[in-house]
């Protein structure tokens, strides 16, 4: 608010001045003098001789042998004055008779053959102050709306950095660094391809998920090439006037020839090199026109002219197929999420400038930070940082990290909300169920931590990692086991609760999506290796038709719901088995969450392996006395028995059967 008020003061200021000199030249030109009268020589020294006269002031006219001779008399307004029109041969008379009668006489130039200096200044000066300042401001309001008149010119800029990042500055992408290292080698010296007769790619397109580094990738190609590094986001091509964005790519090539060898990066190309003529309404004329013009100017061009062109999406399938043609675009590099090495190497990047504690394993965090790209790790070690500094820490600790991976995977813990014992309870159980699952299912995902503190919209959640980096292929029993896992939840309340809750609801979400693209998507059902859906990431919205084709019967669609309910019933029943089998790990875990909150792997880990974390925890070997317990509790009817721990359970018997006895 304040820089808008900033420029509405700066843009008002040229008119400000205008008026400032308007008023100076009118009062100098002095608009609606005084009233004039005009009266005779005789009349005058008749005044002088009465004494009415205050002063006279002698003016050459301009006229040879002419003067004007002006004053007041005392009857006189402010403005008034009177004025004698004498010849030479009268001046030295009405001087020497107005002195006589002790009148001053003031005379402004006694020669009337030249021209007063203060006439100039009074008549000229003021005229020529108003014609300055009107061009002044005529030419302020012709710069300011120069800009409405460039929206023709292209909008890529030239990049005050792009000279400064290299490859060292991209930690991981080894394989897509190998794939744009020739496009330096052209940059730097083309005469080499040249004179094999190579033709070097004329653009190269960067795919990939968000975050992942496609345009630190680009950037680096520039810096490596030292060459001018031009970018623009394809928002930046389409405005409301038709021909616009067909002009700004004209502009932009024309530029990027001038500087050669140069790079332009074309940031989020889909938004403007979609296919033509698809989507809801048909075509988009300005858009369709821009990526003509764009098609067409890479198609005039040379192999060699020393323009490389690097775009970026993350929707390649939306594309215009003109545009990924031999000759356009020639080369696609997938950009992937980095594995377990790569995203040691970007923590190291962006932990140079933290502080960290000694205990802080950058290896053990990229580990448990499987299918974050490039800017969650950033975004991670930075909410990281703000935690440590919001607890006034002198370094970032582990326990900092952990609650960031919470915070950019789940949102922040809402500690302010105060569960139920009751609530508490349910959650443990229910997240219990995925935990064990997930430690006795073969082909499960490994747990990294349990923990019941709501986050988002979650009141707690079990958190899995692959135990390899094939996040983009997964097996038949992995898809089995991740099905299993998601019904634990709901399978546990079952099984060790009284009632059953609306928190698995998100579970069956996830479960429900994977058994029907096994069955639609990946041939993993007695339908056989047929795909019968399209990914649901084909959207209309996103540039696809609006009709799609049904490609199976009714009957087919019976048999499609029928496989993917069986795929299911079957993941259930058998994580009702696993659980019934695993009561007692269930029951740990469960205790432990409700006095812990959270526990990590080593500590589950620990759990599996002892029965307890050292440092005091729910004992395994107290299982049996409790069934017990809770046996008794239940027959003298205490309510919550099934939620209390030994102690309690002693007391709150001890309790009743006191009350039995006394009544």
């Amino acid at each position: 608010m304040k820089r808008t008020n900033q420029n509405a003061i700066k843009n008002l200021f040229p008119y400000l001045i205008l008026v400032v000199v308007i008023f100076v030249v009118l009062s100098v030109l002095n608009i609606g003098r005084t009233t004039v009268h005009e009266i005779t020589t005789g009349e005058l020294m008749s005044e002088i001789a009465n004494k009415n006269v205050t002063e006279i002031t002698i003016t050459p006219s301009g006229e040879e042998s002419v003067y004007y001779i002006d004053g007041k008399l005392g009857s006189y307004g402010e403005n008034e004055q009177f004025r004698a029109t004498v010849v030479e041969a009268e001046i030295d008379s009405i001087t020497k008779y107005a002195e006589s009668n002790n009148l001053k006489v003031y005379e402004t130039n006694p020669d009337p053959g030249t021209i007063s200096w203060w006439y100039i200044i009074i008549n000229i000066v003021p005229l020529l102050i108003l014609v300055g300042a009107t061009y002044y401001i005529f030419m302020k309001m012709a710069n300011s709306n120069k800009g409405s008149m460039d929206f023709g010119k292209s909008r890529a800029k030239l990049s005050s950095d792009g000279g400064k990042v290299r490859f060292k500055d991209v930690a991981g992408l080894k394989e897509e660094k190998e794939e744009v290292a020739e496009l330096i080698d052209f940059l730097k010296n083309p005469k080499k391809f040249q004179k094999l007769g190579a033709r070097i790619p004329k653009g190269v397109l960067l795919v990939g998920p968000p975050g992942t580094g496609k345009t630190l990738l680009a950037k680096a190609v520039a810096g490596e090439a030292n060459v001018p590094f031009y970018f623009i986001s394809g928002s930046d091509f389409v405005e409301l006037f038709v021909g616009v964005g067909a002009s700004r790519v004209r502009d932009m090539f024309k530029e990027a020839k001038r500087n050669a060898p140069c790079l332009i990066f074309i940031d989020e190309i889909d938004a403007v090199g979609r296919q033509r003529g698809s989507g809801i309404g048909g075509g988009h004329d300005e858009r369709e026109q821009t990526l003509n013009q764009l098609l067409t100017e890479m198609d005039g061009f040379g192999a060699n002219e020393g323009i490389i062109i690097i775009a970026a999406t993350n929707r390649p399938d939306v594309l215009d197929p003109a545009l990924l043609r031999p000759g356009r675009f020639d080369r696609q590099v997938t950009v992937n999420l980095p594995d377990t090495e790569e995203r040691e190497a970007i923590l190291e990047v962006h932990a140079k400038n933290k502080i960290l504690a000694p205990n802080v394993n950058l290896k053990s965090i990229s580990q448990r930070t499987s299918g974050f790209s490039g800017a969650d790790l950033e975004n991670l070690m930075n909410e990281a940082a703000l935690l440590a500094v919001r607890r006034d820490e002198p370094a970032i600790t582990l326990q900092d990290i952990d609650e960031a991976t919470d915070r950019v995977l789940m949102g922040p813990a809402k500690t302010s909300r105060k569960l139920s014992g009751d609530v508490k309870w349910l959650t443990a159980v229910h997240e219990s169920g995925h935990a064990v699952l997930g430690l006795k299912l073969k082909d499960a995902m490994e747990v990294q931590k349990i923990t019941i503190v709501p986050r988002g919209m979650a009141g707690g959640y079990t958190a899995y990692t692959p135990k390899e980096d094939n996040i983009s292929r997964y097996t038949k029993n992995e898809m089995i086991a991740m099905i299993t896992s998601c019904l634990g939840g709901r399978a546990a309340e079952e099984l060790f609760l009284d009632d059953i809750t609306t928190g698995a609801s998100d579970d069956f979400k996830r479960a429900t999506g994977l058994a029907r693209s096994m069955v639609t998507e990946y041939g993993m059902s007695d339908l056989g290796p047929i795909r019968y859906e399209a990914n649901s990431s084909e959207n209309v919205f996103l540039g696809r038709d609006y009709n799609k084709t049904k490609n199976y019967s009714d009957q087919v669609a019976l048999e499609i719901d029928q496989e993917a309910r069986k795929i299911i019933m079957e993941c259930y029943e058998n994580a009702k088995k696993i659980l019934k089998e695993n009561k007692d790990l269930v029951m740990l875990l469960s205790h432990t969450l409700i006095e812990r909150e959270t526990i990590t792997k080593e500590q589950i880990d620990e759990l599996v392996r002892k029965g307890k974390i050292e440092g005091g925890s729910f004992d395994i070997s107290d299982e049996p006395t409790l069934t017990k317990l809770r046996e008794e509790a239940k027959s003298l009817k205490i309510k919550g028995y099934s939620k209390m721990s030994k102690d309690e359970l002693e007391q709150a018997i001890s309790d009743a059967e006191n009350e039995m006895e006394q009544e």
